[in-house]
C-alpha cells in the first residue's frame, strides 16, 4: 500500500527543541501532527505555532512512561486526527549523575522515559501502522549510545533504543512499516544548555568548544535532525530500515 493521502504523525517530546522542529517540518509536508509532551502549555504553544503557519496540529499532554496515559493519548489522537501512520519517538531526559551518586530512582526515571516510554508509545501506535499496510517509525537515539561520561543511565537507554529499532525493523518490515533511528551529536537544546551550566560555562562558550571538535566546524541545530526525520518518514525511504543514522557533523564510533 502507499502512504495515506492525509497522513497523521505523532511526535513525542514535541513541545520544544528537536521534537518541535520535527513536528513543524512534518506539518509543512502535509502531516496532521499530534504533539505529545508532559509540558501541556509548551505543547499547546508548539501546536498553535504550527496551526498559525497553516498546518494541522493537536497538543496532547502525556507522560510516556505511564501505560494508561499513553493509551489515552493515542485514543485522543485517533479520535481527533485519525489513525497515525508516522511515529517519531523523541521524548527524552538525561540529567548528569555519576554512578556512585546515582539513585535507583534516577536510573528508573531516565530509563522510564528514554526506553520504556518509547516501547509503550510504539506498542500503542503500531497496530494502526500495520492495519494501514504502510508506516514509519523514527526513534531519536544519541551518540551517547557509544558511552557518555557521567550519564550511564542515559547512555544505556539510548543504546537500548538501537536494539529496539533493529528488532522492530525485522518484525515490521513484512507489514510495510520501516523503523529507523537517528543518533544526534551536539544539538543546541535545553539538555546541552544544562551541560554548559554544569560545567560552569556560558552556553556560547560551550558551543564554541564543542564546535572545535566537530569536523564540519559547527554544532547542530534541531532542524538538522528534522531534515533527516523528514527523509526517513517519506515514501522515498521505503528501502531504508533498521538503520542508525548519526547526525553529528562527522564520523562517530
Amino acid at each position: 500500500m502507499t502512504r495515506p493521502e492525509h497522513p497523521v504523525a505523532i511526535v513525542t517530546g514535541g513541545a520544544r527543541g528537536i521534537g518541535a522542529a520535527v513536528a513543524a517540518r512534518l506539518a509543512r509536508e502535509g502531516h496532521a501532527v499530534a504533539v505529545l509532551d508532559l509540558d501541556e502549555q509548551a505543547a499547546a504553544d508548539t501546536a498553535a505555532a504550527i496551526s498559525a503557519a497553516g498546518g494541522t496540529a493537536l497538543a496532547v499532554r502525556c507522560d510516556i512512561a505511564d501505560e494508561a496515559a499513553v493509551t489515552a493519548a493515542t485514543d485522543q489522537v485517533v479520535a481527533a486526527l485519525g489513525p497515525p501512520t508516522v511515529l517519531v519517538n523523541n521524548a527524552g531526559a538525561g540529567p548528569a549523575a555519576g554512578i556512585t551518586e546515582m539513585t535507583v530512582e534516577q536510573w528508573d526515571h531516565v530509563l522510564g522515559i528514554n526506553l520504556r516510554g518509547h516501547f509503550l508509545v510504539t506498542r500503542a501506535v503500531v497496530g494502526h501502522l500495520v492495519a494501514a499496510g504502510w508506516g514509519r517509525i523514527v526513534t531519536i537515539s544519541s551518540i551517547s549510545a557509544h558511552g557518555d561520561d557521567g550519564r550511564s543511565h542515559y547512555s544505556s537507554a539510548k543504546a537500548g533504543l538501537i536494539g529496539f529499532t533493529r528488532s522492530l525493523a525485522l518484525e515490521l518490515g513484512p507489514h510495510g512499516v520501516t523503523v529507523n533511528a537517528i543518533a544526534p551529536g551536539f544539538i543546541v537544546s535545553d539538555m546541552t544548555a544544562a551541560s554548559a551550566q554544569r560545567l560552569g560555562r556560558t552556553f556560547e562558550e560551550h558551543q564554541r568548544i564543542a564546535a572545535e571538535s566537530i569536523p564540519v566546524g559547527r554544532v547542530g541545530r534541531p532542524e538538522d535532525i528534522a531534515h533527516t526525520a523528514s527523509y526517513l518518514v517519506s515514501p522515498e525511504a521505503g528501502f531504508v530500515t533498521g538503520q542508525v543514522i548519526h547526525v553529528a557533523g562527522g564520523p562517530v564510533g
